[in-house]
């Protein structure tokens, strides 16, 4: 019976560490943004609306909603929760001009799908944004820890370093990471994105 406990306390204690883990965070560099470009962003993750699908009809998102539910269902069991969660993604990622299956992969590396995850270097949340970003184009009551304003922020922040990077994707992760120039980060997002949330629209 000791033997036993021994071993539940063991399995307890490496599941407790595993889900203790860091995010899988870089560390995104603050650097000086242009009055303009600083207004844009302002007023990107100001938007209060509320989330929602915008598909070619209510059928095809009924669609997606259905098939992105089942493939997350084990990493959120909670339906209500992950369906405003894929909601919000779908809305947020749509509305920065991004693919919201390549930004499913992106948070899938980023932070595990765990909202309150936090990195060793401080970014936070789903997709892990930087604290500097609040101060630099945000308001202090802003919480990085809200669905909405994290994935809001995330998205608003991976569209201006795509235009940075006049459309490179692989370049434009490598920033959001911190790690630009190095092929791990972009690699892991890619595949993440190809193998676990692709989707095709009637299939």
């Amino acid at each position: 019976m000791r033997a036993l406990n021994k071993l539940c306390i063991s399995g307890w204690l490496a599941w407790a560490l595993l889900i203790a883990l860091p995010a899988h965070a870089g560390a995104q560099k603050e650097e000086p943004l242009s009055n303009s470009v600083r207004a844009l962003m302002q007023k990107s993750v100001s938007d209060l609306a509320a989330p929602r699908l915008v598909f070619a009809s209510e059928v095809e998102g009924q669609r997606w909603m259905q098939d992105m539910s089942e493939r997350l269902k084990k990493r959120m069991p909670d339906q209500t929760m992950r369906e405003d969660f894929l909601r919000s993604v779908h809305y947020e990622a749509s509305r920065a001009g991004l693919d919201p299956q390549m930004v499913l992969g992106l948070i899938q590396v980023e932070s595990g799908f765990k909202k309150y995850a936090v990195s060793e270097v401080g970014a936070r949340g789903f997709m892990q944004v930087m604290p500097f970003w609040v101060r630099s184009i945000g308001s202090p009551e802003h919480n990085l820890f809200h669905l909405r304003l994290n994935l809001r922020y995330g998205c608003t922040i991976l569209r201006h370093y795509l235009d940075i990077e006049n459309g490179d994707l692989y370049r434009a992760l490598g920033r959001y990471n911190g790690s630009l120039g190095q092929p791990e980060y972009p690699n892991m997002v890619l595949s993440a994105w190809r193998n676990n949330w692709s989707y095709r629209p009637g299939y």
